[in-house]
């Protein structure tokens, strides 16, 4: 896959479809069973362009029922960005794609305050993060002044110019990628920026078949610029999201699986390998994930295998191991799975 090497928006997932900021007040609303018919279609329209990332795909779109962020992480060719961009062709949502440089500058992505010489006064010109879905590619090539102005975005869904709150579209998501093999001229993600993405997901190499896949579909022609010529379409629009997003908030968490969260937190917290555990924001972000992924799969309550199922994704990045543990070659995966295995499971 090959990706923009300017810091700009990229015009052609800024321009794919015809786009709207969020549902009009007089547009037919969607019923939840419809919602989820057409997200649950969103992953098939998003696999004509990529192959073998659904564990992906599922996690932007829990993402996007949750109103969270999602940091992806992955080797440079493993279809980020193309995954990002198909899931904004497939959505009839507004999506701007931004290149982090070290020289980017916060009014780079926020905006600015312009002079207008016909009025004789400042007015604000709106940045790329003034959008449904923000592709902030290779995040961690920015320097900390402009992740700090994003940050204020991701959790404020605002953006302050010269004292002024100007408020963000809704939905609103952040689509982060970054490298993890190549560290040098980066600025590494604060544990507080970390904690404001409710999932981190890895995309791994494809299988042999896969990658094989891939290659077959390159041969017969297909363009990864085009994604239009692949047969994409929207198949989803704000209101499927809203819809979503509001079943997902009626979805039933018992107290039980509600104390099993809270216990998985806590072991995390008593790691003898670990210098900072599972906050009670990741709690609820843990409770917030395993809610949307009960509604995609048709149950209007939370069992304690969806909490499993959500955990790694949505607590792992969270989790920071004492530097001995680092000397001894101690994953972090291998801790949370022990903290899953600590806490007794409800009937």
């Amino acid at each position: 896959m090959t990706e923009n090497p300017t810091r700009t928006t990229d015009p052609q997932a800024s321009a794919a479809a015809p786009r709207a900021t969020a549902p009009q007040a007089n547009a037919p609303q969607a019923t939840a069973p419809e919602a989820r018919d057409a997200l649950l279609r969103v992953r098939a329209e998003v696999a004509k362009a990529v192959v073998g990332q659904d564990a992906a795909v599922t996690g932007l779109l829990v993402a996007l029922l949750c109103r969270g962020h999602i940091l992806l992480e992955g080797v440079p060719g493993v279809a980020k960005t193309l995954l990002v961009r198909s899931l904004s062709q497939a959505l009839d949502v507004q999506t701007k794609r931004v290149q982090f440089t070290p020289d980017l500058m916060p009014g780079d992505l926020t905006g600015s305050l312009v002079f207008d010489a016909r009025t004789s006064d400042f007015t604000f010109r709106q940045g790329p993060v003034f959008t449904n879905i923000l592709l902030a590619d290779e995040i961690n090539r920015t320097p900390p002044k402009t992740q700090s102005a994003l940050l204020e975005a991701m959790e404020e869904r605002q953006v302050s110019v010269d004292g002024q709150p100007h408020p963000l579209p809704s939905p609103f998501m952040v689509a982060a990628t970054q490298n993890p093999v190549e560290y040098e001229g980066t600025y590494p993600l604060p544990e507080a920026q970390l904690d404001r993405f409710l999932l981190k997901v890895t995309l791994p190499l494809p299988p042999r078949d896969d990658e094989v896949a891939v290659l077959r579909r390159h041969a017969d022609g297909f363009d990864p610029r085009d994604l239009g010529a692949a047969g994409l379409r929207a198949v989803a629009s704000g209101a499927d999201l809203e819809a979503g997003a509001q079943a997902v908030r009626r979805v039933e968490v018992s107290d039980d699986v509600a104390a099993y969260v809270v216990d998985i937190a806590r072991a995390t917290r008593h790691s003898p390998s670990l210098s900072l555990g599972v906050s009670p924001r990741g709690a609820t972000a843990l409770m917030s994930t395993a809610r949307a992924w009960a509604w995609l799969n048709g149950r209007g309550y939370v069992t304690p295998d969806d909490v499993k199922a959500l955990a790694h994704a949505t607590l792992a990045h969270r989790l920071s191991l004492r530097p001995e543990a680092e000397l001894e070659g101690v994953d972090v995966s291998a801790v949370l799975d022990s903290a899953l295995g600590s806490v007794p499971v409800p009937r």
